[in-house]
């Protein structure tokens, strides 16, 4: 018998299984460290993320990120009531 047979398979399905959650751990930990949290708080949430494979993103995601300060999108309402520079 020969042990060639899906050997290219398998090897996509390594680098797939592999390569894809490191990839999302290096995103979420650029969202952590960009986020607004003390240095503790980011080192929690870096421990977190990066021990807990799955789990951890999945925590920070619903419970670690700070809403970013901008102004509030109101539908129906233009937003350039007061920016705009013909409107007199």
């Amino acid at each position: 018998m020969t042990a060639s047979r899906g050997c290219a398979t398998n090897s996509i399905l390594f680098l797939i299984c592999v390569f894809i959650p490191v990839v999302g751990h290096i995103i979420e930990t650029i969202f952590i460290l960009e986020d607004d949290h003390s240095f503790l708080g980011k080192i929690f949430w870096l421990v977190i993320v990066w021990c807990i494979p799955f789990l951890g993103a999945l925590l920070y995601l619903l419970f670690g990120q700070r809403p970013v300060n901008r102004p509030r999108v109101m539908f129906g309402q233009p937003g350039y009531l007061n920016n705009n520079p013909y409107q007199r």
